[in-house]
């Protein structure tokens, strides 16, 4: 804990004990005193963005550089290549021995352990947008292999994948949209030994968000722009230093914008949520903030915007898809092993069934998933797509995730079996917006 945070929270203690006693009464300060605690305590978690890095371009590209189209296929075939095995392997070992045991204490303490995060990005997972020419491990764009690793590490868990992955939807939607100097200012420091921490947001703390309607906004300040507004659900909020935020231009759409945390005006503030714990959400909250013409993405214009909102829906389906199956590997052996009147429950006809619809509702999410992710690496339209997979995905994952905590009985409601974490982390792919970026 640092100075000023003991020193605030011995001053709200202070004011604290004040407030319980009678003397503001006699002395008729009880209103003050009490607007002074409220405020402080509304106000006391929140600080300034990260300090974090001055990104400068170490040179300057003539053009954009982007990552070569994957060659279309006559058939619909989503066999992993060499290359793509070879991740997806050496991803599903990383999940299976070092996220899946700190899982639970990850979700427990609201925080990925930094050591898992290095980890992880030793691997690469965070860089796979970034073109190859600017230090990228990928020669060509791939939606197909961000959806297969996201799938490997939900598969150790939802939460820390999320805290993982979310850095690398801001490289990839600058290798995607972004132009030659917005490329060489900010992609060369995700490419380094100690990458920045670094966020994709868009949803805003209100019910029925619809990502094309946003409260926050942009409007044009001479030569740049001033953005207000506050973000919800953001990962590792507080860490990040470099933020891609969606805000409403100017009344003319909504369009993506790029904002340092260290820019006068930029908030955090701790935001526990039901699920993806590990993913230690916050808000970010935007006061008057302005930023330059660079830090318009795309130009602002709609389409890139709305390629965004498909492309991160994906991330989310294969997120689930991960968790489902982690789910199915879970139960099967349960089922099998747990007795009730002398037999296994596993044949109990409904206990059965259930199995088998997990079984056939995840391989149907993998599959339209994966279809969703193909036809974007065609270069083909894939909204509807996206939407089919979103809406399967949501739906059927978080009826597995209930189902997981009913087929456990009472196992299923306590933090001995991680069912109930999975019931809370699969409830959120039908409410998440943004964050990844595939």
């Amino acid at each position: 804990m640092t100075t000023a945070d003991k020193s605030m929270g011995l001053a709200l203690r202070a004011v604290r004990t004040l407030a319980e006693s009678d003397l503001l009464d006699r002395v008729g300060l009880r209103k003050q005193v009490e607007k002074a605690l409220y405020n402080g305590t509304r106000d006391g978690f929140r600080v300034a963005g990260a300090a974090g890095r001055t990104f400068a371009a170490a040179q300057k590209l003539g053009r954009p550089a982007r990552q070569k189209k994957t060659k279309p296929r006559e058939l619909f075939d989503v066999t992993p290549d060499e290359d793509q095995q070879m991740l997806v392997e050496v991803t599903k070992q990383f999940a299976a021995e070092a996220v899946r045991p700190v899982a639970q204490e990850a979700d427990h303490h609201s925080e990925t352990p930094k050591e898992l995060l290095e980890q992880a990005a030793e691997l690469g997972v965070t860089i796979l947008g970034v073109p190859e020419s600017l230090g990228g491990v990928v020669a060509e764009r791939s939606a197909v292999t961000s959806v297969l690793i996201a799938e490997a590490l939900a598969h150790g868990d939802i939460g820390i994948a999320v805290s993982i992955l979310a850095p690398g939807a801001v490289p990839t939607a600058l290798g995607l949209w972004g132009d030659a100097e917005q490329q060489a200012k900010y992609l060369p420091a995700f490419t380094e030994d100690n990458a920045p921490a670094a966020a994709l947001a868009i949803v805003e703390p209100r019910p029925l968000f619809n990502p094309l309607k946003l409260d926050t906004t942009a409007k044009k300040d001479g030569t740049g722009f001033v953005l207000n507004g506050v973000k919800s659900m953001v990962p590792r909020a507080k860490d990040d230093e470099l933020f891609i935020v969606a805000a409403e231009l100017d009344g003319s759409g909504p369009a993506l914008f790029l904002v340092e945390s260290k820019t006068e005006g930029v908030f955090t503030e701790p935001e526990p949520a039901m699920g993806l714990r590990a993913a230690e959400t916050g808000r970010l909250i935007l006061e008057n903030v302005k930023v330059p013409a660079l830090a318009l993405l795309g130009g602002g214009d709609l389409a890139v915007y709305e390629e965004c909102i498909h492309r991160s829906r994906i991330a989310w389906c294969a997120l689930a898809t991960g968790a489902a199956q982690a789910a199915l590997d879970y139960l099967i052996p349960y089922v099998n092993t747990r007795e009730a009147f002398g037999e296994p429950i596993s044949h109990r006809q409904s206990v059965a069934f259930m199995i088998s619809d997990i079984g056939i509702e995840t391989d149907a999410m993998r599959l339209l998933t994966y279809r969703a992710a193909s036809r974007a690496d065609m270069g083909r339209t894939f909204a509807r797509e996206a939407a089919l997979a979103r809406r399967l995905c949501a739906d059927k994952g978080m009826k597995i995730g209930s189902d997981s905590v009913q087929l456990l009985g009472g196992h299923g409601y306590i933090k001995e079996h991680p069912a109930e974490r999975w019931y809370r982390d699969l409830r959120a792919v039908g409410v998440m917006e943004g964050a990844l970026l595939v």
